[in-house]
């Protein structure tokens, strides 16, 4: 009977997300390039990856994981601490680490494990301490952070999106260690964090600030060192979180640091401990992917200079976040509209993505609008003629 019961409950918890408009279900997407998917019977323009340079195509790329492959076979075969380091793997930490100006960094299976790992170090250490601790968290951080925090059973705070105002008072009233953990560029908005402003509050108040550069890697800075790395702000950061399946192109995540950091990571954070490596192709199509970001800033360029464009020739269209990120939000309030908007624009051959709560908050339904380096001048001016035509 209570088996049944709770049957009966997982039942109403999809049927009330589909009368809310809030249901997720998979669409088998075949890529046919970067710039383009093969859904059903459609192929579609996509405007919903993360890949912002086009690198999971390059032919470098590709011929280093298949080189990597032959060499080293498909898996790494065990966790880390075993037999799962390859030198693939320990060429691309010190690469990573290299890349962000750090003493180290430390390899994850994906973006979402490096920041659940660097939270579980943290929380772990505070316990066999004794350490009273305290997290401070951007009310908009990405999902990975917010879960972490959320289930760590640390005390934790929520400011509001880059509100530093309250950060500071929280800051300013908090006892014991603090830890501030925000992007550098936020993954639904595509807006940036006042890292000058982290600055300052680093010297008024110490504590520790764990960024997560996932969509900011690649994008900005010397061969893509990121936006901490533009700023000229390499020291801001205790803990650098990294992915690799955005700009960089492949697969898995990273925290680069000191070395007293990732040596913790590797002994406190069961995600670290009790994870099989990342396939050795996609740590040596990675490491590839990185000196093509040094090799072709083009693609950079390129892809900051769309951006600016779209926003520019959307602005009075749509309240939409000033810069050149690559991630480009279309507010549209309620589920239905999103939705709606999404269908149209499939219609007329384009793959973007509806995104609704709980990944946002109620009421800031949106379509999220990715461009990559890869998309031509007309794909880009088909783009913004089918946006403006949602208006009508």
């Amino acid at each position: 009977m209570l088996v049944q019961s709770f049957l009966d409950a997982a039942r109403r918890s999809i049927q009330s997300r589909r009368d809310l408009n809030r249901f997720r279900s998979r669409v088998v997407t075949a890529p046919q390039d970067t710039a383009h998917v093969r859904a059903g019977e459609q192929t579609l323009l996509n405007f919903a990856s993360n890949d912002y340079l086009g690198l999971s195509r390059h032919p470098r790329v590709l011929r280093a994981a298949m080189e990597a492959m032959q060499s080293a076979g498909v898996g790494a075969g065990a966790a880390p601490l075993v037999t799962g380091h390859s030198p693939h793997h320990d060429r691309l930490e010190k690469a990573l680490a290299k890349l962000k100006n750090t003493e180290s960094a430390i390899l994850l299976p994906s973006g979402y494990q490096a920041n659940l790992a660097v939270v579980q170090m943290l929380a772990q250490l505070a316990a066999e301490s004794h350490t009273p601790l305290r997290f401070l968290i951007d009310k908009l951080v990405h999902g990975s952070i917010a879960h972490a925090v959320r289930t760590s059973g640390v005390p934790f705070r929520v400011y509001p999106h880059n509100g530093y105002a309250k950060l500071e008072r929280l800051l300013r009233e908090g006892t014991g260690t603090q830890v501030v953990l925000t992007e550098s560029i936020f993954s639904m908005d595509g807006d940036q964090a006042d890292l000058q402003r982290l600055v300052d509050l680093k010297r008024a108040y110490p504590f520790l600030l764990v960024l997560d550069e996932a969509h900011a890697t690649g994008v900005y800075g010397d061969a893509g060192a990121g936006l901490v790395n533009e700023r000229g702000l390499s020291g801001v950061a205790d803990i650098h979180v990294v992915t690799l399946s955005k700009a960089i192109g492949v697969m898995g995540g990273a925290v680069c640091s000191t070395t007293l950091w990732c040596d913790l990571i590797s002994n406190l954070s069961p995600a670290y401990l009790f994870s099989t490596s990342l396939p050795p192709p996609s740590a040596a199509a990675a490491l590839e992917a990185l000196d093509v970001m040094r090799d072709e800033p083009e693609r950079q360029q390129r892809v900051r200079g769309l951006a600016k464009c779209v926003r520019e020739q959307l602005a009075d269209s749509f309240e939409i976040p000033s810069g050149d990120s690559p991630i480009i939000p279309i507010l549209l309030g309620d589920e239905e509209s999103a939705l709606r908007a999404a269908a149209q624009l499939r219609l007329k051959g384009m793959l973007i993505v509806p995104i609704r709560p709980p990944t946002v908050a109620a009421g800031s339904s949106r379509l999220r609008v990715t461009v990559s380096s890869i998309h031509n001048d007309d794909e880009i001016s088909r783009l913004i003629v089918e946006l403006l035509a949602l208006k009508k």
